[in-house]
């Protein structure tokens, strides 16, 4: 058994590994059914706009050199979905996650105006 470092966590993980048991990301390594192998075009290397690179986490050996990668998650894509993951939160899934944030203070606030309606009707 070989075993390889995670780029993510470095943590040492078995090569026929599809995911890091540690950090659970996705290891693309060459020989996995389903993995592409990113080619570069001309003479611009892979590196140059890869995620893995900018954020000092490949450990790729051919680094920062690579013309072919599997590993290759190219910045501007990366960018541009998570983008549109934030944009795509809704305002109800913002409002939702504000309640469980503050369910003490909306039940206190709630109790209050209960109490002030009872002093207001008794008087």
């Amino acid at each position: 058994m070989t075993t390889i470092s995670c780029p993510r966590c470095h943590q040492i993980v078995e090569s026929q590994a599809i995911n890091c048991p540690h950090c659970r990301t996705t290891l693309k390594a060459f020989g996995h059914p389903g993995i592409p192998l990113h080619r570069a075009t001309g003479d611009e290397y892979l590196c140059d706009r890869c995620t893995y690179h900018a954020d000092d986490t490949c450990n790729f050996p051919q680094r920062p050199y690579a013309k072919e990668c599997t590993l290759y998650q190219n910045i501007a894509e990366y960018k541009l979905q998570q983008e549109q993951q934030h944009h795509n939160s809704s305002f109800g899934i913002t409002f939702q996650g504000w309640v469980k944030r503050n369910q003490t203070w909306l039940l206190l606030l709630g109790l209050l105006l209960i109490c002030l309606v009872i002093a207001v009707a008794t008087s």
